[in-house]
Order: structure tokens, then sequence, then C-alpha cells
């Protein structure tokens, strides 16, 4: 792969930290990429914002700070209004569909919404919204092997959770490729969520 920069932003609470070390750990440990992540929380814990800049790349990474994300990954209404702009042009804008009521999108971005907190609740525990929303990454980038980030998941959290853990990426990935099969091509995909306030 090219060195692609990553943003993975929401609040506290939402796994947003872990998203981004499951998808480097991905790369890194079973794919035998490189990557890279720092990341940034608010003055709060639980409930604040929170973001992960992740890069990953077939060769070694020399600056490991994203300047103009290839793909942006909003799990919440204010990182969208915070992060949402930094998108590159012809870039990836992938939201959760409950929770980002996007505007002023540019023109030609990819995006892609997926409802991760519903599915994650189906299944019974809304803390595995983040590996939903890995799964569907994981679909409609194309960016990583989805057994690289199986093992990633099944690596990366308690033994207790493993297997919600992965019934979640299972079910955003297959929400990714219907997502990918019901559009022409992912750049037509631009999929206006429904948003609800708080």
């Amino acid at each position: 792969m090219q060195l692609t920069e990553i943003r993975i932003a929401g609040f506290g609470g939402q796994g947003v930290i872990l998203s981004a070390i499951i998808l480097g750990k991905a790369a890194s440990i079973f794919q035998g990429a490189f990557a890279t992540m720092t990341q940034n929380f608010g003055p709060e814990a639980r409930g604040g914002a929170c973001s992960a800049q992740l890069m990953l790349s077939d060769s070694p990474i020399l600056y490991p700070y994203v300047t103009r994300p290839d793909i942006m990954v909003i799990l919440s209404h204010e990182a969208y209004v915070r992060f949402g702009s930094e998108v590159k042009d012809g870039g990836i804008l992938i939201i959760e569909q409950d929770l980002v009521r996007v505007s002023d999108l540019k023109k030609n971005l990819q995006v892609y919404s997926v409802p991760a907190t519903r599915i994650a609740e189906e299944l019974g525990k809304r803390m595995v919204l983040n590996s939903v929303m890995v799964g569907f990454f994981t679909a409609v980038t194309h960016l990583l092997e989805p057994e690289a980030v199986r093992k990633a998941v099944a690596d990366s959290v308690p033994k207790n959770f493993r297997d919600v853990n992965l019934q979640a990426f299972e079910r955003g990935f297959e929400y990714g490729l219907t997502a990918l099969t019901t559009n022409a091509s992912p750049s037509d995909a631009v999929l206006q969520p429904q948003y609800s306030p708080e």
C-alpha cells in the first residue's frame, strides 16, 4: 500500500484509540507493512473529544503525524465539526450514521455511513461499535487484508469479549460489502446519514 494518512475521531468511550491500534496492528504485524499512531484526548476522559492519527505504508514511515487525511473516520458530530474539513480532496469520509450530520461536503469525497452503534446494540454490547466500524472500514477501503484485521481484533481485545468483537467486525464488514454492491462504484457511494439530535 502507498503511504495512507488516517484520522479516527469521536468521543472518549467509543473505542477510537483501540480502533487505530487494531488497524495499525493489522498492517504492521499481520500484513507485514508499517504503521505509526499518535493520539489526542480532550481535558475530559470519557465523553471528551478524542482522536487518533494513523499512518500506514509498505515502506518505513519517516514522519508520524497526519497532515491531510486520505481517510477520515468520524464517530460523533462534534468530531465532524472539528475535523471533517481536514480530509483531502478525493479522500474517503466514513461516518457513524446515527450520530453525525454531514454538511458542507467537498464535491469529490467518497462518503460512507454505517449505523455502528445500532449494530453493536443489536449484539448486546454497545462498546463493540468500534469493531463494527473497523469491519466497515476494512470492507469499503480495501486498504487492509480482512484476515489480517480479524487477527488484529482477536489479538487486541480481552479474551472474554473476543467473540462478540469478532461478531461485530463481521457485521460491519458485511454492511460495508453491501454498501459497495448497492452502488455503481465507490466514488458514487454517497450515503446520507439519518441524524437524531441527542
